[in-house]
């Protein structure tokens, strides 16, 4: 036989289990994502070619306005393979309506310059709940130009 303190806590667990599958199933959630890579454009040329190389730990930020009128702001670094992703979930009346993705640095020694002229990439999210939005490469290049390139 269960002690009376063990299902007094069993049964305040379940209680709010069911209070929390209730609540869920009244808000429709919605998950939206943002991705992109960073690149090392060692020739400086603004294309992505064999010679050039993904930037791990580089800074972005993600600035997005929601359809309530909320302001959030994220911060992400790339991984390994030159990869940041910025996904979130929310109720549908607070989905994201449009963002700005801007690059903000990178820690690597060798590549810090910025190569393209663009400052961030501004867009109206109007993917469906579980898609994300892919922006293009934001590019850096080295401070000299290896000779190899000319």
């Amino acid at each position: 036989m269960m002690p009376l303190l063990e299902r007094s806590w069993m049964g305040s667990m379940v209680l709010g289990l069911l209070f929390m599958v209730f609540i869920a199933g009244e808000a429709e959630a919605w998950t939206g994502a943002i991705r992109g890579r960073v690149v090392c454009d060692v020739c400086g040329d603004s294309f992505i070619g064999p010679e050039d190389h993904v930037l791990e730990g580089a800074e972005v930020a993600v600035l997005c306005l929601t359809k309530s009128g909320e302001v959030v702001n994220y911060q992400a670094f790339t991984n390994s393979k030159g990869i940041y992703t910025v996904a979130e979930t929310m109720p549908e009346s607070d989905r994201w309506d449009s963002c700005l993705v801007r690059p903000i640095s990178s820690f690597h020694e060798h590549c810090t310059r910025r190569a393209d002229a663009r400052k961030g990439f501004k867009f109206s999210y109007d993917l469906p709940s579980g898609h994300s939005h892919t922006i293009k490469p934001f590019l850096y290049k080295p401070a000299s130009v290896p000779t190899y390139c000319a």
